[in-house]
């Protein structure tokens, strides 16, 4: 028994040591961008008619009553030609604000916007059904997607269709900004995670010539690649990394603009924080079951670029290792005090405490781009670094589940995060018609282990061994905060 628990544990902490050496190629990749001089490439040259192409902006929506006025109003704004540029709402919506959304492109038509309100009255293939119907109809050579909460700048178009003047390119890529980061400390910790992502690992795997992901909005696609990779398909829920793999199987080139930041809204409870993080890591571990055979397989692929796939589609089972550690470290606890013959492979295993420090230097570069340096910022980082991987790993058991529902294929909704439209810090959101009013049924178990840990503690003081005392307080306060989170948003 003991050493099976030896054996699992240590694969767990092998498996997740290799993917942080996989992310800290990325950050040489991502340094190494940063002192590389641009390569001169052929640009548009949006001054001359002759050259400015054909846009639609495709808004795919679904019961978004607080956001579409602002989004509307705000893609109006876009500065490029009015006779090169159609807008596409692309509205699944069931509630009235099919309604309001009539009556406001109503308004923006008559400004002579070329603009229309496309409303199906099924969901079928769901976002990747609602682009793909949108698709058909589209007049434009290039296709530029946002969600409801993404408010481009009006000079958006002007700095990203220049690109596609290069024939290769299929997807031009922005980074996300955040309009609510500071909102309350679920929102900075999301901000700090997908800063990491839309730096080191967006712009690391783009200048190492790997496979990156359009994400799903703000972002364009030609046209003409999204029809030869296979169109939008609707089969799993992040339709946006499925026809990404497809369309770079194709040799398409994708080109990510770190400096180009498109701001948008971040979940700002935990219910809403749920259902994005269950779709997005339940649908890479879909995409990894679709795709990864077929990258394995691509003559033309790098072993490198396939080395970095396939961290890339099971980033979200990292989950599964993590849980698993985190739950066998208590009877590893017990079998480093009480069975001495295991102390050389403690001191052998104690290499793989360089995972933390990897993820710590990685994310703080990250940081240190969005922020700036000096000593004030890295103390706040180093608190929200470890908050943030508190919090992570409270939501192990529920995205692992996630991950497990992917894997072995179960079918789900896709179902939308909520929107807010907070102005201020002083807002409230209680009043959100779209807030689910269930407790997750996965939160009585993050209590059970919120508990689990805290006897882990117990045990490590008991003992008078402190080696895993830092790890077990982590997974303490993370599910402490997501289950106290879970429970009072509802109330």
């Amino acid at each position: 028994m003991y050493l099976t628990i030896i054996i699992v544990y240590t694969l767990a902490l092998t498996i997740i040591f290799l993917y942080s050496l996989s992310q800290l190629n990325l950050l040489f990749g991502y340094l190494k961008s940063k002192k590389t001089s641009p390569v001169d490439a052929p640009l548009f040259d949006l001054s001359k008619p002759e050259e400015i192409p054909y846009v639609t902006i495709q808004l795919p929506v679904f019961n978004e009553l607080y956001v579409m006025e602002r989004l509307l109003d705000n893609i109006a704004l876009l500065d490029y030609p009015k006779d090169k540029l159609e807008i596409q709402v692309l509205d699944d919506s069931t509630d009235e604000s099919v309604n309001t959304t009539a009556a406001k492109v109503t308004k923006l038509k008559a400004t002579g916007i070329d603009i229309k309100h496309i409303h199906r009255t099924n969901r079928e293939g769901f976002k990747a059904g609602a682009l793909k119907e949108g698709l058909k109809d589209a007049k434009g050579e290039f296709i530029a997607i946002f969600d409801a909460d993404f408010l481009p700048e009006p000079d958006w178009l002007q700095k990203t269709i220049p690109h596609f003047k290069n024939q290769k390119i299929g997807v031009v890529q922005t980074r996300w900004g955040h309009i609510n980061r500071d909102y309350s400390l679920l929102t900075k910790i999301q901000a700090l995670s997908l800063d990491y992502h839309f730096t080191m690992e967006q712009r690391g795997r783009n200048f190492k010539k790997h496979f990156i992901n359009f994400n799903g909005t703000a972002g364009i696609w030609r046209k003409t690649c999204i029809e030869d990779a296979g169109n939008w398909q609707g089969d799993t829920l992040t339709e946006d990394l499925d026809l990404s793999y497809r369309a770079q199987l194709n040799q398409w080139e994708f080109k990510y603009l770190e400096d180009v930041v498109t701001p948008a809204e971040l979940p700002m409870i935990v219910s809403a924080s749920r259902s994005q993080q269950f779709r997005w890591n339940k649908g890479a571990a879909e995409n990894f079951k679709k795709t990864y055979k077929r990258v394995l397989q691509c003559d033309h692929t790098p072993w490198k670029t396939k080395m970095h796939s396939f961290f890339h589609l099971l980033n979200s089972s990292m989950f599964i290792l993590i849980l698993l550690m985190a739950i066998l470290s208590v009877p590893v606890l017990y079998i480093k005090n009480y069975e001495p013959y295991f102390n050389l492979y403690f001191n052998i295993t104690s290499v793989f405490a360089l995972s933390s420090v990897i993820f710590f230097v990685n994310y703080w570069v990250s940081y240190k781009n969005v922020h700036g340096g000096g000593f004030k910022n890295f103390w706040s980082y180093t608190g929200l670094f470890l908050t943030y991987f508190s919090v992570a790993m409270g939501f192990s058991l529920h995205n692992t589940i996630a991950v497990l529902e992917g894997h072995f294929g179960k079918k789900s909704e896709f179902v939308r995060t909520p929107k807010f439209n907070m102005k201020k810090l002083s807002d409230k959101w209680k009043g959100n018609k779209y807030i689910n009013k269930n407790i997750s049924k996965h939160t009585f178990f993050e209590a059970i282990l919120m508990l689990y840990f805290a006897f882990a503690l117990y045990s490590g003081i008991h003992m008078g061994d402190y080696g895993l005392f830092g790890f077990h307080l982590m997974l303490f306060s993370g599910f402490s905060f997501v289950f106290f989170k879970s429970v009072t948003d509802k109330l």
